[in-house]
């Protein structure tokens, strides 16, 4: 099953994507709000709401309030050899705030106050079923399924301390959907970024350190993880800030991010009013 968060004149509603034909779940303004009744599956898929066409529809970020937005650094190897880092033994884990989140096709604004603005295509994972210190065998019960992120990085705002979260949860920065996918319609794909068409990234989403299961036991160790959380996997290599000479983002370019079986982000890069 394929849910997404449409926006419509009188506000936002969670739909169910069926082929090109979006079906409102009644009730619920988002997919966050749907994943809080226990009964989210069954509810979606008797659905009966109003129809949309998903051509031209207006979608907001999958889920556009999670609790929690819980970001994994180092996590693809090709990655971190890009980056000089050796392999962790533990999780880098940092946070993004609701604020920073926008939809799957929305503008991406690039702020006066930084230069180096760069991609990070991401697998996310988003909770369904509350938990806390749950095992990495029962981790996969309390995933509701998948979407696609782009991990969007103020790279000198970033690397101004030993601590990253001054340059990853700007404010407008971070495309999230365009759908989430339930975990019974996913298996691991390639995901990609690409800028004015040129792919940047290119690794199956498998390809990782620490599993989506392994970092729900983790995280939830130490903090109760609740439907609508959102764990940002990592990124694999390709970042524009590895390459030789330094690539960002500029104005008018169009970023892609792509990952087999979940859909596309679609962002035209503009500079912040």
């Amino acid at each position: 099953m394929r849910l997404l968060t449409l926006r419509t004149p009188v506000g936002t509603t969670a739909v169910r994507q069926d082929g090109d034909t979006l079906t409102e779940i009644p009730g619920f303004a988002d997919v966050g709000a749907l994943l809080q009744d226990p009964a989210w599956e069954t509810t979606a898929a008797a659905a009966n709401g109003a129809t949309h066409a998903l051509g031209g529809a207006d979608l907001a970020p999958v889920v556009p309030s999670p609790g929690k937005i819980i970001c994994v650094g180092h996590n693809y190897r090709n990655h971190i050899k890009e980056m000089g880092r050796d392999v962790p033994e533990y999780p880098t884990l940092f946070a993004k705030y609701t604020e920073s989140l926008i939809g799957p096709n929305d503008d991406l604004a690039l702020p006066p106050e930084s230069g180096t603005v760069d991609w990070e295509a991401e697998l996310a994972v988003i909770i369904g079923k509350t938990g806390r210190r749950i095992s990495e065998a029962d981790a996969a019960e309390h995933i509701a399924g998948y979407a696609v992120l782009n991990d969007i990085s103020m790279r000198d705002y970033q690397f101004r301390t030993v601590q990253w979260l001054q340059g990853k949860t700007w404010e407008k920065s971070t495309p999230f959907g365009p759908a989430l996918v339930t975990k019974d319609e996913f298996t691991a794909g390639l995901m990609t970024s690409a800028v004015d068409g040129e792919i940047q990234q290119s690794t199956p989403t498998n390809d990782v350190v620490f599993t989506p299961e392994l970092l729900v036991s983790y995280i939830s160790t130490i903090i109760t993880l609740n439907p609508g959380d959102v764990i940002a996997t990592g990124t694999p290599g390709g970042v524009g800030h590895a390459q030789d000479p330094k690539r960002y983002l500029q104005e008018g370019q169009l970023l892609l991010t792509t990952i087999e079986g979940l859909g596309q982000l679609k962002n035209r890069v503009i500079k912040e009013a």
